[in-house]
C-alpha cells in the first residue's frame, strides 16, 4: 500500500536542508542536496511507519506564511555582578 506525505522542507543557518513530516511525530532528516534529502526523508518515513503504534492523521498541506515578530531584549547581569550580590 502507498500512501503519500507532506514534506516541509528548509534550509539551515550551516547550509543543510532539513526535512520534517508532520504526520509523523518525530520524522525528519538533512542533508547537503536536495536529491540526498529526498532519499534520506522516504527512508525517514518508512522507519517512521514500522514505529508509529498510533493512529497517523493525514494533513492536507495548506501553505507556508512568514510572521515577523519583534524580539524581546534579554537582560543579562554579568559575573561580577552577580559575585558582589552574594
Amino acid at each position: 500500500m502507498k500512501r503519500e506525505f507532506s514534506v516541509i522542507i528548509e534550509k539551515d543557518e550551516d547550509g543543510y536542508y532539513v526535512s520534517t513530516v508532520p504526520a509523523l511525530k518525530g520524522c525528519h532528516t538533512q542533508a547537503k542536496s536536495l536529491d540526498e534529502l529526498m532519499e534520506r526523508t522516504k527512508e525517514a518515513i518508512e522507519l517512521c511507519l514500522e514505529e508509529e503504534k498510533d493512529i497517523i492523521y493525514s494533513y492536507d498541506f495548506i501553505g507556508v506564511q512568514k510572521i515577523t515578530v519583534k524580539e524581546k531584549a534579554k537582560k543579562y547581569r554579568s559575573r561580577q555582578s552577580t559575585k558582589k550580590n552574594k
